[in-house]
């Protein structure tokens, strides 16, 4: 999986958004919160997500995944190369990851997101199959320009 494939795959997810933050990290999130990480140039972690206490203990047994910097208290995991776990598990993995941080929002914020009109409706079990194109809320999309935009404005205010 390729990050292209990557940003398709989580902004199929019901009230999912994706922004830049820390300079260079393309963040997905739902309301909000955090549920995947990816760097948009070289580093030494290629994707950071979140997964249960379980998971997370066997996933750091392997080789080329790593508990996340920063978040593994959270029970974060960081994955070397995108391909250090099979594209259908990974795609398990951030299903996972979206419905743990899905369910830690209140259930009053959960029917807020549910019941608005024209969004679609999140379950409480979410399948590695994405939904379909719905007519939820348009998600802000990162082009590279604005990428070399935010490095271009992170250059000159450290002069």
């Amino acid at each position: 999986m390729d990050i292209d494939a990557l940003r398709r795959f989580c902004l199929q997810f019901p009230h999912t958004t994706e922004n830049i933050q820390w300079g260079c990290d393309l963040c997905f999130k739902v309301d909000g919160k955090l549920f995947a990480v990816t760097p948009l140039e070289p580093a030494a972690v290629r994707l950071s997500f979140k997964c249960s206490p379980e998971t997370f203990a066997e996933l750091c047994e392997r080789p080329g995944v790593r508990p996340a910097p920063y978040m593994a208290r959270a029970q974060w995991v960081a994955l070397e190369q995108l391909d250090t776990v099979p594209d259908s598990e990974l795609r398990e993995l951030l299903a996972e990851s979206y419905r743990l941080v899905w369910e830690r929002l209140p259930k009053k914020r959960q029917q807020e997101l549910t019941s608005s009109k024209g969004k679609t409706s999140a379950t409480k079990r979410v399948s590695a199959k994405p939904a379909k194109k719905s007519s939820a809320k348009p998600v802000k999309t990162v082009s590279a320009k604005a990428v070399k935009k935010s490095k271009a404005k992170g250059a000159k205010a450290g002069k």
